[in-house]
């Protein structure tokens, strides 16, 4: 049974709002903070720098923020899904590339963007296309040196960039570890599609350890596994092979994002009870904190303050997630609370 806290925790604390949905938040080491919007409530601006003054300009610019709606990728962006600030002290822009979860991908959609945050623009582009699946919808990404690793929400998979020559390689295609099986829960309720069916979110969340040894993984119902990267960037091994080193690491619940720290702690959005959750480098699995303002808190970020940035993205109030209801309580907030310890270094700078 689903019991959601109705006290608020006074160690959040809202720091910024928007009258469109809102996914992502990423800050660079100078401060300076960067947001997306997935369109899960509407067309619009899907990457913008958030100024002090309260205003959100498109980043890096308008015409990439342009809305198309045959979503032609020349120039623009098909669906950003996630965004980060990069071990390079660069901004990474994710494009799902396909309007929507469930949707075919469009060709040459599907991205990895790095920009240059002090001249403002695109310094190059990954194509994540030969890796992909008619249905493919790229989630999110994390690096491990050279390398970055990149989910695959759509159908069931990782992608692992060569960050140097820029191949790609689909690896635990179809695998039980990044393939959901489980019904999805926020708020108590079984999440569906607009036509009713059960929503299902493949391989979505994921977090490199500090010292570069592990990569865990999870659909976005759970649960978490892990596997050791030296494994993973093998092009060698076998499907078969590779499979055999997956571990189950963690049962957790439906998850709407992660975070992890430079003591490898990882922070989990449990959006089934509007909580977080801590998974320590041991697997153990402790609660951090509860509040009734957690509706679907999403893709966290850990500033170099020592604070734990979470939006509170409401996804499970849109048509999507919600049998085609749209109940979204504007404006939508992301906030903040201190956790006393930064980011690896491998992970952001």
């Amino acid at each position: 049974m689903t019991v959601l806290p109705d006290v608020e925790d006074s160690r959040l604390l809202p720091m910024l709002t928007s009258e469109r949905l809102w996914n992502g938040v990423t800050i660079s080491e100078g401060g300076r903070m960067f947001v997306c919007f997935p369109s899960a409530d509407g067309p619009g601006m899907q990457v913008a720098e958030a100024l002090p003054d309260g205003q959100f300009v498109p980043y890096p610019d308008a015409s990439w923020n342009e809305v198309r709606l045959d979503h032609d990728p020349h120039g623009a962006f098909v669906c950003v899904n996630a965004l980060r600030i990069g071990p390079d002290a660069r901004l990474w822009i994710v494009d799902a590339g396909a309007p929507g979860l469930g949707e075919r991908a469009v060709r040459g959609g599907a991205r990895l963007f790095v920009i240059d945050i002090e001249e403002n623009e695109i310094i190059r582009t990954y194509d994540l296309g030969p890796a992909l699946r008619e249905y493919s919808y790229v989630d999110d990404v994390r690096f491990n040196g050279w390398r970055a690793y990149v989910t695959d929400a759509g159908v069931p998979g990782i992608i692992v960039v060569d960050l140097v020559s820029g191949d790609v390689r689909r690896v635990l295609d179809q695998h039980p570890s990044t393939t959901g099986v489980r019904s999805m829960y926020a708020d108590g309720q079984i999440l569906r599609r607009p036509d009713g069916a059960e929503l299902r979110i493949h391989a979505d969340q994921l977090e490199v350890s500090p010292d570069g040894r592990y990569l865990y993984f999870q659909p976005a119902s759970g649960p978490l596994a892990r596997i050791e990267t030296a494994y993973l960037d093998a092009p060698s091994l076998s499907a078969e092979e590779l499979a055999d080193h997956v571990e189950a690491w963690a049962d957790t619940p439906t998850t709407g994002g992660t975070a992890i720290s430079r003591t490898g702690t990882i922070y989990l959005s449990d959006v089934e009870q509007r909580q977080i959750i801590t998974i320590a480098p041991d697997g153990q699995t402790r609660p951090f904190l509860a509040d009734p303002r957690l509706v679907w808190g999403d893709a966290m970020w850990i500033d170099h303050s020592g604070n734990l940035w979470i939006p509170a993205a409401q996804l499970n109030r849109t048509p999507g997630l919600a049998g085609g209801k749209q109940t979204v309580d504007y404006p939508v907030t992301i906030y903040r609370v201190p956790i006393d310890i930064g980011p690896p270094a491998s992970d952001h700078r």
